[in-house]
């Protein structure tokens, strides 16, 4: 009986744990040895719940700055719980986002990038997914309902698109708190 009990606790204690919960969906703490999560938060808007954003980074940190300006692979999940957000609406809050984090030089730059962008989108429904995984060799490589849609190259791109949450003028500061590990 002894030995029983030991093995349990050896079990329970050696277990790792499964990740976070938010919203009723368990958000993993990494996605491979060399993604781990640095921070997981809900995007609301007035009193609805839009998705949730699960931030993963080969180098995790809890400075923006090093996020954006950093080396290695990110990945933004976002997970929606909102019955449906329009590609319109989608699009309008994606240029919303480069429009406050980006220079007007910045925006020109980047103008046929952010455009291939928008393009990709289409409407998103509750429970789907739409991941934005950043290699370095590749770019931005975009998937929709587990469907790849498409790559948009360069750093300066998903430095671009990471600052919708993590810049200056991110989407809100509460998200931006818990994608940074701060809440």
């Amino acid at each position: 009986m002894f030995k029983n009990i030991i093995c349990l606790l050896f079990l329970l204690v050696s277990s790792p744990a499964l990740g976070l919960e938010i919203a009723g969906v368990t958000i993993p703490e990494s996605l491979s040895p060399a993604l781990q999560l640095n921070g997981a938060g809900i995007r609301s808007k007035l009193f609805f719940k839009i998705y949730i954003a699960e931030l993963y980074l080969e180098h995790p940190s809890p400075l923006a700055t090093t996020i954006l300006d950093g080396p290695g692979r990110k990945r933004v999940v976002m997970h929606f719980l909102y019955d449906e957000v329009k590609k319109e609406k989608l699009v309008e809050s994606w240029n919303d986002g480069f429009t406050a984090n980006l220079s007007p030089e910045q925006l020109k730059k980047l103008s046929s990038k952010i455009q291939q962008f928008n393009d990709l989108f289409v409407d998103i429904h509750e429970g789907e997914e739409i991941i934005l995984d950043y290699s370095p060799d590749q770019g931005t490589v975009v998937s929709i309902a587990g469907e790849s849609k498409g790559t948009i190259e360069g750093k300066d791109f998903n430095r671009a698109l990471l600052s919708i949450w993590l810049g200056d003028k991110p989407v809100t500061n509460d998200l931006r708190d818990a994608l940074l590990g701060k809440k």
